[in-house]
């Protein structure tokens, strides 16, 4: 099988274009492909599918084998790949996900893909909407308990579940500890991705991400989308964002509407790997 290695600010993808997923067990593919000693190595796998909703379908298959909704990072390796390769050659489009129709926007120069902007949809605030146990309403800065010790949430859907923690310090948090203590905690029972947001000022933010499926990344896309509308929600900042990631920027724009995310994705290189053991 032929597989594209993709990248948006080092949360990393493996693209897999014509494929007939009836013939693969895709949990066991995406474990395959995804394992970074035997495999090719990423956070998770994008199938480029048809669709008969939308301009073309895109399936995310976390590096642990579930299934996501959708993916900020993904959905532009994944706009930048089909418009490159010549599947869509118009520079706004939509793609069905598990959460929905998704329109990005491609900034072309040279016949290249350079940025993309894409229509994230309206968060879902509402506390069954994430879903999370509990009474009715939004969760905003609400306590939490993990290890014995108290954590303020606010928590949203975003395409995925995404609860936020608001810290002094990002990088003094051990997302592997908390972030995935969190993630598993009762009160999600369909578990939650885990974003630690450092407020620097009515325009900046910081974050650090636990994904549900994959553990901690370099970056999230619908995290740092969740967090800036959360971060507002709070009262931290405006309603336009810039967040900063490991490897680079995201600007997060939030409307009456619906949240608009603009950054860059990366191709780094196209291989072939056996994946008969795969197949159903």
């Amino acid at each position: 099988m032929k597989l594209h290695k993709m990248h948006g600010l080092g949360n990393d993808f493996i693209l897999v274009e014509s494929i007939n997923p009836d013939e693969y067990d895709i949990s066991v593919l995406a474990r395959k492909v995804c394992h970074r000693q035997t495999g090719v190595g990423a956070d998770g796998i994008l199938l480029l599918l048809p669709s008969s909703v939308a301009d073309c379908q895109m399936r995310i298959i976390n590096s642990d084998g579930s299934e996501a909704e959708m993916c900020g990072n993904g959905i532009r390796c994944f706009a930048k790949f089909v418009y490159e390769n010549s599947y869509v050659r118009k520079t706004k489009f939509t793609v069905e996900t598990l959460a929905g129709i998704v329109v990005p926007e491609v900034v072309v120069v040279n016949d290249e893909v350079v940025g993309i902007r894409v229509d994230m949809g309206a968060p879902h605030l509402q506390r069954h909407e994430i879903p999370m146990l509990g009474s009715s309403g939004m969760v905003i800065n609400e306590p939490i308990q993990v290890f014995g010790e108290q954590y303020d949430i606010t928590s949203i859907l975003l395409g995925v579940p995404h609860t936020m923690v608001f810290v002094n310090d990002v990088e003094a948090i051990n997302r592997a500890v908390v972030g995935n203590a969190i993630e598993h905690h009762p009160a999600f029972p369909r578990r939650t991705n885990v974003n630690f947001v450092q407020r620097i000022n009515d325009s900046e933010i910081k974050v650090r991400t636990w994904e549900r499926g994959a553990g901690a990344t370099l970056a999230c896309g619908t995290g740092c989308c969740s967090a800036a509308v959360a971060a507002n929600l709070n009262g931290l900042t405006g309603k336009n964002v810039t967040v900063h990631l490991e490897l680079g920027d995201l600007f997060i724009e939030w409307t009456s509407e619906t949240v608009f995310m603009t950054g860059p994705a990366t191709y780094v290189f196209t291989t072939d790997l056996d994946v008969r053991d795969c197949m159903v």
